[in-house]
């Protein structure tokens, strides 16, 4: 199947479909359209059924998975995807509210074909999304995107004739399994017992699961974000503002708290004295743990650029490498692979355990955090601030046009900015895969550095900005 950009062969410019992580926007406008969305799960099923040949029996025809979070628009999205799936000869099983990771598992586990997830993760109920995973749980590569873009854009499908017309039904266990799975990551003849746990859900995908799967575990659960509406998701609470689970550890004197976001890909947490762990302090100890208990694999872990230098020094201390991957988790689980470690992530929370995830997993990730805690019998603030973090500032520039991150103003601004931090910092720059944002990072020693750096790069982006009005 060679990919051929289909503007390439008819000159004309085809909207681009994928970004960073699936498809994704604001729900009614191009492309999370009801007759887009359709077209993407035709165009899916023709990529499906060139990879599994269709025998003639029900059987044997591909199947495909669908969860989704708990957004509003979820019901349209799922219809639209159905009907796309069984118009191509498609079987689907319908899942449900559940987090990501659970749709990645069960997709392997069930033996699905394929598995979709319906959500637009942290991002508010106006936005939404789709993502794919393979037949073993890893999210699709870019090359397949690309064809099932291209496939789409064609609208060239051949619709099944009725009686080979996919079904599609709905799967009762689906949040019962994900729940065994995630428990059974956890140690042994190990007990949450006496621990006080306040958890938020982010009003989305794991409201149900995540506040089952402690309390089964012998916990005292404080449940919040757990009351969803349909259009409360992320809305001030989870993994993306955690005042309110600050708020309610120390209100309820809880042993921890721990915040997911609107599909349960994300973590973080906050310790007994309202403090936050971010994804760099929960790679460093959970990576402290495995590497204590000769688990840790690859010699190292894999964070991305975005990662605060802190965590590359601590882990020097104990011999182990920081590997740097490119932003997104996907990227991240490649570099896993090359450079053979089962512990990567993200500074804002994607935390993936390859030991038993394939993506992203915060509620299997906080289960490490507190094994971690009751194995040592110590309070999270003494196992989760592992390293001194340097100063960080991460400033979105939000833009109206197109802005050239190449143009030569801005390039000789940031190759100079760099410059200046040699030896005492990191730079990034980037344009966002999800929202009309540049995103700067700078980090270092010298906080007023940092922010002079910071301030001349995102005038020059809001200048150029305006010019293009």
């Amino acid at each position: 199947m060679d990919y051929i950009p289909a503007s390439s062969r008819t000159g004309k410019a085809f909207m681009k479909l994928f970004g960073t992580d699936g498809v994704r926007g604001a729900v009614n406008e191009p492309p999370m359209t009801p007759d887009i969305i359709l077209k993407i799960a035709m165009a899916a099923a023709q990529y499906l059924k060139e990879k599994t040949p269709l025998t003639g029996s029900c059987q044997h025809r591909p199947t495909v998975v669908i969860g989704k979070d708990t957004r509003l628009s979820g019901y349209m999205i799922e219809s639209a995807l159905t009907s796309g799936f069984v118009s191509m000869g498609v079987d689907v099983m319908l899942l449900g509210p559940l987090p990501t990771p659970a749709v990645a598992m069960l997709t392997r586990s069930m033996r699905a074909h394929l598995g979709v997830m319906i959500s637009a993760s942290h991002n508010p109920y106006q936005d939404n999304g789709i993502k794919f995973f393979d037949a073993l749980g890893f999210k699709l590569t870019n090359y397949d995107e690309q064809y099932i873009e291209k496939l789409t854009h064609q609208n060239n499908f051949t619709l099944s004739p009725a009686e080979h017309f996919g079904k599609a039904r709905r799967v009762d266990d689906a949040l019962g399994r994900y729940n065994e799975f995630v428990k059974s990551s956890f140690p042994k003849g190990m007990r949450l017992d006496g621990l006080k746990i306040a958890v938020d859900c982010a009003h989305g995908a794991a409201y149900k699961v995540a506040p089952q799967v402690l309390w089964e575990l012998g916990a005292d659960v404080i449940a919040i974000g757990n009351t969803p509406n349909g259009i409360n998701i992320n809305q001030d609470c989870g993994a993306t503002h955690v005042t309110t689970l600050q708020e309610t550890v120390l209100e309820h004197k809880a042993h921890i708290g721990i915040a997911l976001d609107g599909d349960a890909d994300r973590l973080i947490v906050v310790d007994e004295n309202g403090q936050i762990l971010d994804g760099d302090q929960i790679m460093a100890l959970i990576a402290n743990l495995w590497f204590d208990q000769n688990l840790l694999k690859g010699n190292g872990i894999v964070a991305t650029h975005m990662s605060n230098l802190g965590l590359e020094r601590f882990l020097a201390t104990k011999g182990l490498q920081v590997f740097p991957s490119n932003i997104g988790d996907k990227n991240v689980l490649q570099m896993m692979h090359t450079k053979g470690c089962n512990v990567g992530g993200e500074q804002s929370g994607h935390i993936i355990l390859s030991d038993y995830t394939t993506t992203g997993d915060g509620l299997l990730a906080a289960l490490q955090v507190l094994a971690l805690m009751v194995g040592r019998k110590m309070p999270a603030s003494a196992i989760g601030h592992t390293f001194e973090p340097v100063p960080q500032i991460l400033r979105n520039v939000r833009t109206k046009h197109a802005v050239n991150l190449n143009d030569d103003t801005i390039r000789l601004a940031i190759d100079d900015a760099k410059l200046r931090l040699d030896g005492f910092g990191k730079l990034l720059v980037r344009q966002s895969g999800t929202e009309p944002l540049i995103r700067i990072m700078a980090q270092g020693d010298d906080a007023s550095l940092l922010d002079d750096v910071v301030n001349k790069i995102s005038g020059m982006i809001s200048q150029l900005d305006a010019k293009a009005a």
